[in-house]
């Protein structure tokens, strides 16, 4: 079974930081853009940061210059590094592949989404 899987939320203080990682597993022929969006509370889901296969990056304004995109191709793995995290980046943060892959009814090119990581921002 495909499957997003991720970790590195948790409670940390204005000020700090955290870094969240997501890792792909199943049948997985190719990935393509990967990135990491965040739902807050009564908020709709918004994009935090994407990355392309190639490494080009795309981030929300309110995490320029706090936030980093990578991933480790090899291990279909992206991650994001939150620095200087302020409490309105409290959210759950999710993680989302393109793919072309195998699931238990098909195979095919579609999007999977993580099952989400609860950060935390408060003093």
């Amino acid at each position: 079974q495909v499957q997003l899987v991720e970790s590195g939320g948790g409670l940390v203080q204005p000020g700090g930081s955290l870094r969240l990682s997501c890792a792909a597993s199943g049948t997985i022929f190719s990935i393509h853009d990967m990135g990491w969006y965040r739902q807050a509370p009564g908020n709709e889901r918004e994009l935090v940061a994407r990355i392309s296969t190639s490494g080009s990056t795309n981030y929300a304004d309110s995490v320029k210059g706090r936030f980093t995109i990578s991933r480790d191709n090899a291990k279909n793995t992206v991650f994001l590094q939150m620095n200087s995290l302020k409490p309105e980046d409290t959210a759950v943060y999710y993680c989302k592949a393109d793919m072309y892959g195998r699931t238990s009814v098909s195979t095919g090119y579609f999007g999977l989404w993580g099952q989400g990581t609860l950060v935390t921002v408060s003093s």
